[in-house]
């Protein structure tokens, strides 16, 4: 689960990248109000594979944002 702040209205994308910088999937790409949110991630790409076990980068890109954290994905 990814919570999210937003500040303002707006579009909303949040994606998952691998380290090499291919993206694996994408969780949100949609219109939002301000205020917070969650995202999932059921550890799967945009075919419905399972990703392997790694530190992945997810990617929030708003109105004013665009920001990348780290996560790391167990199986």
């Amino acid at each position: 689960t990814l919570r999210l702040a937003l500040a303002r209205s707006g579009r909303v994308s949040v994606c998952v990248f691998d380290l090499a910088g291919r993206r694996v999937r994408t969780l949100a790409d949609e219109a939002r109000p301000a205020g917070e949110a969650e995202v999932q991630w059921d550890g799967l790409d945009d075919a419905g594979r399972p990703v392997a076990s790694g530190v992945y980068l997810v990617r929030l890109r708003s109105a004013g944002l665009d920001e990348s954290r780290r996560v790391l994905r167990l199986r």
